[in-house]
């Protein structure tokens, strides 16, 4: 007897036969898992990403696993266990293997998003300093997992022969009526993430709604932004409404601002010299920036005043309601000091006899 007479003998016995199948899949298992951390890390730790590494480091052990299960199910087959107590045995342990099967192909597939997901949320956070980032991360990765969860209950009552048809129909309609349930939630949420997307509003921005809403940005949540007054108090916005709202954000496109101060002098006065006047307190201002320059407007020959604006800039808005009220002392004292007059509100009356 040959070597091939007794491997064709030991081959026709099938517990021998199963045998061979499951240590051959266990060795090729062992192999991967092998070839992965000796030489396929090495590789991808030349790579400028770190995705790749964490994810071969993640998924060498479930695919091999995920192939010793396959040997497992293929080894059963020459062995044909067959009925025991009115249960087709080889049919349950077909339908359990393959359970097992899309179960950590589903874990693999979770895992891969998950990395891939926080690595991009790492870079995504560097450049905003809001919260949001950790909020969608998280949001993100609940999302993922109950599609992928869903998809990997279907398929397995699909395996085991369970009609799935009237089931997503039942599921379409729940979706349907939590939807309208959940609306202005779910509309706080995604203008939340509109928010972060756009970059129009950010932790530490000072913006305005209106002249009753005005501060400085504490925190832009999922659902809601806080914003904290120049009163100390804290404005709690659902962002949904948010988004619908005229922004005015004083920090963009930069903290550079303009500052107006208008006032009036009497009839009479030198135009020109109310200009030199005012101008001449303008360039005391050492925040003041020279371009663009101040300038000094007559405005209008109103009821019992001549009006001017004088506008200038600074290079921080912070320093806006600061510089505004040095700068109206300073115009006032100046105006008083070169003998030009500031009117009262006056209105010349004439009784007929």
């Amino acid at each position: 007897m040959d070597i091939f007479q007794l491997i064709d003998i030991l081959w026709e016995n099938k517990y021998l036969h199963a045998l061979i199948i499951l240590v051959s899949f266990f060795i090729i298992a062992k192999i991967i898992v092998f070839i992965s951390e000796r030489w396929i890390l090495k590789l991808t730790a030349k790579t400028k990403t770190r995705v790749d590494d964490l994810i071969v480091k993640k998924i060498n052990k479930p695919i091999s696993l995920v192939l010793f299960l396959i040997g497992l199910r293929l080894a059963l087959v020459p062995i044909q266990i067959g009925t025991f107590f009115g249960f087709n045995i080889d049919f349950i342990v077909s339908k359990v293997i393959g359970t097992l099967v899309a179960i950590i192909i589903v874990y693999i597939i979770i895992v891969i998003f998950d990395i891939i997901i926080d690595e991009w949320g790492r870079g995504f956070a560097q450049k905003t300093k809001s919260k949001l980032d950790e909020h969608l991360l998280s949001l993100f990765h609940r999302f993922s997992r109950i599609i992928l969860a869903i998809l990997t209950l279907l398929f397995i009552m699909d395996l085991w022969g369970l009609k799935v048809g009237p089931l997503l129909a039942s599921l379409g309609i729940a979706g349907i009526a939590i939807a309208f349930a959940l609306q202005n939630t779910l509309g706080n949420i995604f203008g939340g993430i509109s928010l972060i997307l756009d970059r129009s509003v950010k932790v530490g921005d000072v913006i305005k709604l209106d002249a009753q809403t005005m501060g400085t940005v504490l925190d832009v949540g999922l659902r809601s932004t806080k914003i904290k007054t120049f009163n100390n108090e804290v404005i709690v916005i659902p962002n949904g409404k948010l988004v619908d709202s005229r922004i005015e954000n004083l920090v963009l496109p930069d903290p550079s601002a303009r500052i107006v101060v208008d006032f009036g002098v009497e009839y009479g006065s030198d135009v020109d010299k109310v200009k030199t006047v005012i101008l001449g307190e303008l360039k005391k201002l050492d925040n003041v920036l020279k371009e663009p320059g101040p300038i000094v407007m007559f405005m209008q020959m109103a009821d019992f005043s001549l009006n001017f604006s004088a506008r200038f800039w600074v290079a921080d808005y912070k320093e806006r309601f600061k510089t505004k009220e040095k700068a109206t002392c300073m115009f006032y004292n100046a105006l008083n000091k070169a003998k030009i007059g500031i009117p009262f509100p006056t209105r010349t009356v004439y009784l007929k006899k």
